[in-house]
């Protein structure tokens, strides 16, 4: 046997012998490259290219193991969802969604749809929610061209996550208190938490902690007050939520249960998300959550609320309407307050909420204020709440994450109606998954999540037409990967933690550039990377060219073939008729729904049933009118409009004339005005109404810009700053001018100065107030008064004006 397999390998040997013999003129060694010797490029597409370049949708298999599989310790610990605790705050109704409307279209879809939406291929009436297939002239690759920054080039230094102190005027100096050295610290163990705490930061998966957490936890857990400034995605949430956790375990509370801790924010999304953490960072202890944001059921809360749990999350609005609303919840208890996002609270739509909330906190309370950019509002905000802070300054907010891809699509004058198009195109070739939107309006974001849906991409949306529950579900979806694209307003561009978004795609360019910064920071979070693709027209291009300049990293210009972009054109205009159909069974439905509501309140009250007592505010209907009034964005022409229908309202209660109100004339006159318009835009091509969809999400943006422009023109806080002494020609300093008293109090602005006059201001309070009780039966003058018991000390035995008897 041995003798045969030498033979047979032999013979193979004798066979392959000829083609492993060189070739005459060639050696099987490796040449040496000369300096002067020219070397292909053979990588002219590196493989980060490739992979943001049109590829087909790969189908996971079903038999992969999940990479995020963790094993547990209880059935308990197993079946417990903060999810679920969250879900009990929400409103359910039975409402018609919109994937089935979708689907239903799909069905019905004609066959010249069809050959225009998919070609050659046979098209299946059950393939909704299906891999998008692309054929093979899709797949080409897009052109990529780099834009340099113009002018002198700047030197880039990165802080490495190490905290620094941002430079302040004398003023800030003497309020704000620096920040230790926090170099020390990189570990959770090092900060002494409890048990409990380092058992569920373990169990949420925190292995180092984040700048902004190693540097606030251990000043907040000596109870000083915190002004914190950090980058959206540096986890600020658990830089404040883990002191204040340690405050409650290491001094709990009497028999008594009382609200101790206060958490406000800007938005709902923002407020479940904080909710979540603090109950996962709970989960190993007693202490009680409760949540009071917008769009939940107000009754719930109120029955969570009157427990007086020990942390409450809540919504400036919604707090509000449970201060004055709900017995036994008052907030004279708070140990903790902490502001997140006081940035976008301290906006217009928040001030007034904001100062009637600080206002009914307890004095003697720890305040911790978190913001992303660090403004003169949020600077007057800490002046007012805070008492000797410590400022930690990580970051500010003004530049996006180093790791972050950006991508600039020009859109060419005249050529806005193809913004949709392109859209399409971005997703159904290249960034299939894990996909944000961000558009301006809320009818645009429905919109676009009906013609994705028509495509075949799994699509949701997000913005303020939603109910609660369904933007919480859309939100849930996208986190668990049921849908693939999440169309969005700026509704979802502040504060959400969404792990694992891969781009960002703003359909039209945002504001300002700080609102450029929140919505691309939704990606390359965490060391992350991740790609940020915006659609530019000619009206964009300042702000294109202020993030160009402030960029890090080189920015790339998209170019998508103008074949690519016609056939995603053809598409569109297809579908055009089904979107009509969805929008208009859409409209259907709600105009039954108001119906239906409107007949349940005229049989209450014909029965007698009451909807309750009518909720207070902290304003009077006026003073709501003109906030209303003053923060509104709209055009003068919507505004003359909306006067005009307020003038045709039906009058109650007048005389019989001539000029009163006919409601048939009027519903006559409005059914002419729809018709007139109906067959107006019917006249219009597709072209022209996707031209006008796209101007009027710019003319959005530029009312937002010139409402911020207006806000930013307003006179700012005047300020007393002392005058620098400036030297002489000779090298003598000017004698300085000789003040009188009031002047030098007026201009004194050091520590000593600014206590001085706080404690004046109080007791100027203290005794007006004193003044105010012992005069309610008194007809005579508050100083005679003060002047006849003796408490005015610095005047006694002086007289005031004229003596008796002389005139």
């Amino acid at each position: 046997m041995k003798k045969d397999k030498k033979s047979t390998s032999a013979k193979v040997v004798k066979k392959l012998a000829p083609a492993l013999v060189p070739e005459e003129g060639k050696f099987d060694l490796i040449k040496t490259i000369n300096e002067d010797d020219e070397v292909e490029n053979l990588s002219e597409e590196s493989d980060v290219e490739v992979e943001y370049q049109p590829s087909k949708l790969k189908k996971q298999k079903q038999g992969d193991f999940d990479s995020g599989f963790k094993f547990v310790s209880s059935v308990s610990e197993y079946n417990h969802d903060t999810w679920d605790d969250l879900m009990k705050f929400v409103k359910k109704k039975n409402r018609g969604k919109v994937d089935d409307k979708i689907a239903n279209v799909i069905k019905g879809r004609s066959g010249k749809n069809a050959e225009v939406l998919n070609g050659d291929d046979e098209v299946d009436p059950d393939s909704y929610n299906a891999e998008i297939d692309l054929s093979d002239d899709e797949l080409k690759h897009d052109t990529m061209r780099t834009k340099e920054k113009k002018g002198r080039k700047r030197e880039v230094s990165e802080n490495d996550g190490k905290v620094e102190i941002e430079d302040e005027d004398e003023e800030q100096q003497d309020f704000f208190e620096e920040a230790g050295g926090n170099e020390e610290i990189s570990s959770f163990y090092q900060m002494n938490l409890s048990r409990p705490l380092m058992k569920a930061i373990g169990f949420l998966g925190y292995i180092y902690p984040t700048p902004i957490q190693a540097a606030t936890i251990p000043i907040a857990l000596m109870g000083r007050d915190v002004c914190g400034c950090a980058a959206t995605g540096t986890g600020k949430t658990a830089a404040y939520m883990l002191p204040t956790l340690e405050r409650l375990l290491y001094k709990p509370s009497a028999a008594q249960a009382v609200t101790r801790v206060l958490v406000l924010v800007p938005t709902r999304e923002l407020g479940a998300q904080v909710y979540q953490v603090t109950k996962q960072l709970t989960q190993y202890t007693s202490i009680e959550v409760g949540i009071a944001i917008g769009g939940l059921d107000v009754k719930a809360q109120e029955a969570v609320l009157r427990t007086n749990p020990d942390i409450v999350i809540a919504t400036p609005g919604r707090l509000i309407d449970h201060i004055k609303n709900t017995p036994s919840f008052s907030l004279d208890s708070i140990e903790v307050l902490i502001l997140d996002e006081a940035d976008r609270m301290l906006d217009e739509y928040f001030a007034e909420q904001m100062k009637e909330i600080i206002q009914s906190c307890s004095k003697s309370r720890q305040t911790m204020l978190f913001s992303a950019t660090m403004t003169d509002q949020v600077k007057d905000l800490a002046a007012v709440s805070l008492s000797k802070p410590v400022k930690v300054f990580v970051n500010n907010n003004q530049t996006v994450a180093f790791n972050l891809r950006q991508e600039f699509i020009r859109i060419r004058e005249s050529r806005d109606a193809d913004r949709e198009p392109i859209l399409a195109a971005l997703i159904c070739r290249t960034f299939h998954d894990h996909c944000m939107v961000f558009v301006q309006t809320k009818k645009t974001a429905h919109r676009l999540r009906i013609l994705l849906g028509l495509l075949g991409v799994k699509a949701g949306e997000l913005h303020g037409d939603l109910t609660q529950s369904q933007r919480l579900e859309s939100l849930k979806q996208f986190k668990d990967e049921q849908i693939d694209v999440l169309v969005a307003t700026d509704v979802a561009a502040r504060g959400l933690d969404i792990s694992g978004v891969k781009t960002v795609i703003n359909f039209v360019m945002p504001a300002t550039m700080e609102h450029y910064i929140h919505r691309v920071g939704r990606t390359a979070r965490a060391g992350k990377a991740g790609v940020s693709v915006s659609l530019a027209g000619e009206l964009e291009r300042k702000i294109v060219k202020d993030i160009i300049k402030n960029a890090v990293n080189p920015v790339k210009n998209r170019i998508i073939p103008n074949e690519i972009v016609e056939k995603y054109r053809k598409k569109v205009q297809a579908l055009e008729e089904e979107i009509e159909n969805v929008l208009q069974e859409e409209h259907a439905e709600k105009l039954l729904r108001q119906t239906e509501q409107q007949l349940s309140k005229t049989e209450n009250k014909l029965k007698g049933i009451s909807n309750g007592p009518s909720r207070e505010w902290f304003q009077n209907s006026h003073e709501r009118h003109q906030e209303k009034e003053r923060l509104s964005i709209k055009t003068d022409e919507e505004k003359v409009e909306k006067k005009k229908q307020n003038k045709n309202k039906r009058k109650r209660g007048g005389d019989d004339s001539e000029d009163e109100f006919d409601p048939i004339k009027y519903q006559q006159e409005k059914k002419q005005k729809v018709a007139k318009k109906a067959k107006a835009e019917a006249a219009k091509t597709p072209k022209q109404l996707a031209k006008e969809r796209a101007l009027q999400e710019l003319t959005k943006v530029s009312m937002v810009q010139a409402k911020l422009s207006k806000i930013k023109s307003r006179p700012s806080r005047v300020t007393a700053t002392e005058d620098e002494k400036e030297p002489a020609k000779g090298g003598k300093q000017f004698k300085q001018k000789k003040r009188s008293r009031f002047e030098r109090d007026l201009t004194d602005v050091s520590k000593k100065g600014v206590k001085k006059l706080r404690y004046d201001a109080t007791k100027k309070q203290k005794m007006d107030k004193f003044d105010k009780k012992k005069m309610s039966n008194m007809k005579m003058s508050a100083d005679k008064f003060r002047n006849k018991k003796g408490l005015n000390k610095q005047n006694k035995g002086k007289s005031f004006g004229p003596r008796k008897g002389k005139r």
